[in-house]
């Protein structure tokens, strides 16, 4: 029994010592000061690494590619293995292009310019719901291009081997917006085009 009790006041002192330790480090972290925790090794190299931005953004950039490519081949109905895209600046907008690789390849055709029309037509509307399911995101640019309205024309022409939704504007700010999204499709898209004017 006296055994039992010794367990029972040693357990009491460990918890009192326990609260006080506790309530003495809520008031230093109160009064401002805090202990000091020792970053572990691979902390402190990943913050004194300057590229750690970027090496975070790569470790994530295959997973959203893959996702894009995913979510674009369902919402446009066609291949991007199958197909190239293009997203060209001009100086009053630009031009969405997609064309098939083979021009043996009649399916990837009709759907190109199946979905290229509608793609106008949604666009014209104010509609860019598919941009945003395909992406993940709203991307850049699209809220002002919707608040736009009709200051855009979204006009469908069919080209050899595809399709294209020629993107124009007389307002600079509206430019502005439309360089806005078709930059963030050719980063996304990975097509390489170029983001400037030409």
């Amino acid at each position: 029994m006296n055994g039992c009790k010794a367990v029972v006041v040693i357990l009491a002192m460990m918890a009192s010592s326990a609260s006080i330790v506790s309530a003495r480090a809520q008031q230093r972290e109160g009064s401002g000061a805090k202990a000091a925790r020792p970053p572990s090794t691979n902390e402190s190299l990943m913050s004194d690494c300057p590229m750690h931005a970027e090496h975070v953004k790569a470790q994530q950039a295959p997973e959203h590619a893959q996702g894009v490519d995913k979510r674009g081949d369902q919402a446009m109905g066609f291949s991007h293995v199958k197909t190239t895209h293009h997203f060209i600046l001009s100086a009053d907008g630009g031009v969405i292009q997609v064309t098939a690789d083979s021009a043996a390849d009649a399916d990837s055709l009709k759907s190109i310019r199946q979905h290229l029309k509608h793609i106008a037509g949604a666009f014209t509307a104010g509609d860019f719901n598919i941009p945003g399911f395909v992406h993940g995101r709203t991307p850049p640019g699209v809220p002002e291009m919707k608040a736009a309205g009709d200051a855009i024309t979204y006009t469908y022409r069919e080209i050899d081997g595809g399709a294209q939704v020629v993107i124009a504007t007389k307002q600079p700010k509206v430019l502005a917006a439309i360089h806005d999204f078709l930059r963030f499709q050719i980063e996304d898209h990975r097509t390489g085009d170029a983001v400037v004017v030409k």
